[in-house]
């Protein structure tokens, strides 16, 4: 672990290679999990606003939880996540040829409908934020889904902090980004078996 200002840095973002790779995965993070994302009650809101936007992208069966349950709910941690379709699929999700998976929130943003992209758990994914009385933990997550985009990250050369530098970079300032690859070069330097 390593300390940046206020947060704690797991040392799996500095060493671990990551690159998303949709064609593998068909974007299962998404619809994989015992609950839906986790969200800010301003996120929350803002997916309130979103919704009739996003409405005809999505399926029958989100559209249902919607007009039942809005967005998001409290899990049974008593975090405010994103709803989910069946016990799976968060509310906004979308799908493609292929099966493939979409977030129509995200493809509603690309698409110039919104100025949105999505939650940041979500765009910060695998990592993991956790709070604490003062700092706050920053995480990766590993699991088996996630494979081909730790091979594929492997192969173009791509830490995991690189290629989430536009979400932890929302989420934290540029600054601190600056800070964690100065950090990041100077660790991998020294570890060169790393």
């Amino acid at each position: 672990m390593i300390q940046i200002d206020d947060t704690v840095v797991s040392l799996d973002l500095i060493e671990r290679f990551f690159c998303c790779d949709l064609a593998s995965c068909h974007g299962e993070c998404c619809i994989e999990g015992d609950a839906g994302a986790p969200i800010t009650p301003e996120e929350y809101e803002r997916l309130q606003e979103l919704t009739p936007e996003v409405w005809d992208d999505l399926t029958p069966a989100a559209q249902k939880v919607l007009e039942e349950q809005g967005p998001a709910y409290y899990d049974e941690e008593g975090d405010l996540v994103t709803s989910i379709v069946d016990g799976r699929d968060c509310v906004f999700t979308t799908y493609g040829p292929g099966g493939m998976c979409y977030c129509a929130l995200e493809k509603a943003y690309r698409e110039g409908r919104t100025g949105f992209c999505k939650p940041i758990s979500c765009a910060l994914y695998p990592v993991r934020l956790q709070e604490f009385d003062g700092f706050t933990a920053v995480n990766l997550h590993r699991w088996k889904i996630c494979k081909c985009a730790e091979v594929l990250g492997r192969g173009k050369k791509i830490r995991a902090y690189e290629f989430l530098k536009e979400p932890l970079t929302r989420r934290f300032g540029a600054e601190w980004y600056d800070k964690l690859c100065l950090t990041a070069r100077e660790w991998l330097r020294q570890h060169p078996d790393r």
